[in-house]
């Protein structure tokens, strides 16, 4: 299983090739086992300009995996003990969601696809992310 980041999404969603969503493109034409967390759902889905647009998108996501957050707080401490910790090192994270999406891989022990150099940072400091290279 690869859990993909919404960056690599939305370039897909653009037709805009690049390392990374032909990585995604190859996934599918190959039937590699991949999904979203709830985050990057929630992303897309905040981002539709039309009704249609949203409803679109919401059948999209009903094909594919979706990894929603364990009940609990253990996902969110994960993900701001990453942000607070990079925080004090002088590494600005430009969105409290990609920790959320970065604790998702890490606590379901799978690989992120990417194209978002926050998540490089975050890998840089926390090695239990890794990240799936395009």
């Amino acid at each position: 299983m690869i859990l993909v980041d919404t960056s690599v999404l939305i370039d897909a969603m653009r037709r805009k090739r690049n390392p990374k969503s032909d990585v995604l493109k190859q996934c599918v034409e190959s039937g590699v086992d991949f999904g979203f967390s709830a985050f990057t759902m929630q992303e897309i889905l905040q981002g539709c300009k039309t009704a249609v647009e949203y409803y679109t998108a919401l059948r999209f996501f009903r094909g594919y995996t979706v990894l929603y957050p364990e009940p609990g707080p253990t996902l969110y401490a994960c993900a701001a003990l990453m942000f607070a910790s990079l925080r004090q090192k002088g590494v600005t994270i430009r969105s409290p969601i990609d920790t959320l999406i970065a604790a998702t891989a890490i606590l379901h022990d799978i690989p992120l696809l990417h194209n978002d150099r926050d998540f490089d940072a975050i890998a840089a400091q926390f090695p239990a992310l890794r990240i799936l290279e395009g």
